[in-house]
């Protein structure tokens, strides 16, 4: 089943998981991450996956150089978020930067991190379908380790006060 949760437990706190990437739709999950944090005297980690694929065929030179700018753009992507959720919430999420497959670093980051209680996603409003990742993790989610929660893509700000 995985490591128990501790998030209510005495001296914890709860935290929620947010995965940055550059849709529009991934403002709508920091915002109900942020929104969830107030109301439950919370934290949130934003996770930004660096996808390395593209960066192990290259000759090493190249391959650090492209290393460096896809990490200054996690950095720059996660900044943009956490600026979002301090003016939410005024909150200063947990910062994590990791490189490979995103649903390989979530479970890992949920089973490290006994205080994660919640992985929040967005889902997009386009007729692709809701994104790689939530695809993927619904076929997961009566095993997974925590509630997913899933914001639509097309809620606004208000709809999410509503309901968070």
């Amino acid at each position: 089943m995985g490591t128990p949760r501790r998030a209510y437990e005495s001296g914890h706190k709860p935290k929620c998981l947010v995965l940055v990437d550059d849709t529009i739709e991934c403002d709508r999950a920091v915002y109900y991450a942020g929104r969830w944090a107030v109301r439950s005297s919370g934290r949130v980690v934003m996770l930004r996956v660096i996808e390395t694929g593209d960066l192990n065929q290259q000759w090493l030179g190249v391959a650090d150089i492209m290393r460096a700018e896809a990490e200054e753009a996690a950095n720059a992507a996660i900044d943009r978020c956490a600026g979002r959720a301090y003016a939410v919430a005024a909150i200063a999420p947990e910062r994590v930067i990791r490189e490979g497959d995103p649903t390989t670093h979530i479970l890992d980051l949920i089973e490290n991190d006994t205080e994660i209680c919640m992985l929040v996603l967005a889902a997009s409003t386009g007729a692709e379908g809701p994104g790689p990742v939530i695809t993927l993790l619904a076929k997961s989610a009566g095993t997974f380790p925590i509630p997913l929660t899933i914001i639509p893509g097309s809620l606004g700000d208000d709809d999410i006060d509503a309901l968070s």
